[in-house]
């Protein structure tokens, strides 16, 4: 027996050359909504979380998430550039530090806490997107809400793994 082989074009069917470029996606129309016309629309995450009081609908996590704002103003304004500190926030062992910065950020509302962390238990060196709040080694510093952090006589913890028995 014999075997022939036809070798048809990818291309073939297609009538529009480029209607084959699944790359370039510049053709495409877009479709938007302004903020007014989702808000106005009533099947959507949004709606959802509206009709049954979710997340920032709910009065009382927004009760809650003030006091946390004027709490951690108030921490914030008690706190001074140089005083040694230790952050507890959660799920997270308890971190010793400088305070290096105090007051408002570009990338998150409210008051912040910037802390030189004593060991490389940091995310950055005082720089978060792409502006610098204070300076140290990277992976010694971040920032902490005002009431997860503790001002007082926090010594630096002593590293006793090195030390022989």
């Amino acid at each position: 027996k014999q075997w022939y082989q036809r070798r048809v074009p990818i291309t073939a069917g297609i009538t529009d050359p480029t209607a084959a470029n699944f790359q370039d996606t510049s053709a495409v129309e877009k479709y938007e909504l302004s903020k007014e016309e989702y808000d106005q629309k009533e099947d959507t995450v949004q709606a959802f979380k509206k009709r049954n009081k979710l997340g920032r609908f709910n009065p009382e996590v927004q009760a809650k998430l003030a006091a946390q704002s004027e709490e951690n103003k108030e921490r914030a304004s008690k706190m001074s550039i140089g005083d040694r500190c230790e952050a507890r926030t959660p799920k997270q062992p308890p971190r010793r530090g400088q305070v290096m910065f105090v007051g408002e950020v570009e990338f998150k509302d409210g008051h912040w806490v910037g802390i030189k962390f004593d060991e490389p238990v940091g995310k950055h060196d005082g720089v978060v997107e792409g502006k610098r709040y204070f300076k140290c080694e990277n992976k010694y510093g971040a920032f902490c809400q005002p009431r997860m952090v503790e001002v007082g006589d926090f010594p630096p913890e002593m590293d006793f793994s090195d030390d022989e028995i």
